[in-house]
């Protein structure tokens, strides 16, 4: 994660931009056995931004990207191990791998989400590796 402080935005748009993350992080608490939840909560709260000032569409986009790709990575381990819980196929070395790769990279998300809230919310723009890269090029001023 990389910050930088580009532009000075006001109150009330570092709060909303924060927002955007901290609505991922609630959507695990209500939602956590389905992966899909976090990426509606996420995409309700874009979708409620859309028009608003450059800071916010921006940050708002890149916690979208994020839950987004989560939601492929996690809905392969929840879909795997349903078919574990409810089919004839056993746990597997594979599939502890897996689990706990992909446990290890929600932590990462978790603590990279609660990061970025902390900072935009005092005002600072905070672009990820891979996101932020993908979020200039869709975002635009």
């Amino acid at each position: 994660m990389t910050t930088t402080t580009l532009i000075n935005p006001t109150e009330h748009e570092a709060e909303k931009a924060s927002n955007s993350y901290l609505m991922s992080l609630i959507a695990v608490i209500a939602g956590l056995p389905l992966p899909i939840i976090n990426l509606i909560a996420t995409l309700i709260f874009f979708i409620g931004n859309r028009k608003g000032t450059y800071f916010v569409r921006w940050h708002c986009t890149q916690a979208l990207l994020s839950q987004l790709s989560m939601l492929f990575v996690n809905s392969f381990a929840f879909w795997w191990s349903v078919s574990i819980l409810f089919t004839a196929e056993t746990i597997t070395n594979q599939f502890i791998a897996y689990v706990f790769t992909i446990l290890i990279v929600n932590i990462i998300e978790f603590i990279a989400t609660i990061q970025a809230a902390i900072k935009t919310r005092k005002g600072m723009h905070v672009a990820w590796w891979f996101y932020g890269t993908l979020t200039n090029i869709i975002c635009k001023p």
